[in-house]
């Protein structure tokens, strides 16, 4: 046990230090997206959603600060890394539209100025939709018609199109007894 810590104190030290570094920065920054949320009045489950993103985005670089120092060298990491992302970039090629929809999904987390149970217009010129957004997921918006249809809509288009508020929260002013009409 002696010769695993002779001569790696110091790698250890610092693998110690950038793993409560990690929890650290991995603790405030869901606290951030749980606060940013609950202001924004977003759903529970889209904010742990954004929370698993930030965590494996810390996670890679987590990965990355403790190869350095365990001895990998920056040329070293860059070739394996390029080549990773080289090989990810063309499988994901294939389904780009599911990351852009996903990419989307985190861009409406912050700043999407309509929320879950808003009557909302959209101005697709071939087929404009007029319902009320009953989920907003990673991939899609869930809204449904006044004959009560259930339309997915994807993330990326939602916000390529005009969107029209018409009626704010229009759930709970739809039922005056304050029972869901969806």
């Amino acid at each position: 046990m002696d010769i695993l810590f002779e001569g790696n104190n110091s790698k250890l030290t610092y693998t110690l230090i950038a793993v409560i570094v990690f929890f650290l920065i991995r603790y405030i920054t869901k606290t951030l997206v749980r606060k940013i949320g609950r202001r924004n009045g977003v759903n529970e489950a889209r904010i742990r959603l954004i929370g698993r993103y930030s965590t494996v985005t810390l996670l890679i670089i987590f990965v990355l600060v403790e190869a350095y120092i365990l001895g990998a060298e920056f040329k070293d990491l860059t070739v394996i890394f390029s080549s990773l992302f080289a090989v990810i970039g063309i499988a994901l090629f294939a389904i780009w539209s599911i990351l852009s929809n996903v990419t989307t999904g985190i861009i409406m987390f912050f700043s999407f100025p309509y929320k879950v149970g808003d009557k909302i217009k959209i101005h697709d010129k071939d087929y404009p939709i007029e319902a009320i957004i009953e989920d907003i997921r990673a991939f899609q918006l869930h809204l449904r018609l006044d004959n009560g249809d259930l339309v997915t809509y994807p993330n990326n288009l939602i916000l390529q199109k005009a969107v029209t508020l018409i009626k704010k929260d229009a759930i709970d002013d739809d039922n005056d007894d304050g029972s869901a009409a969806i």
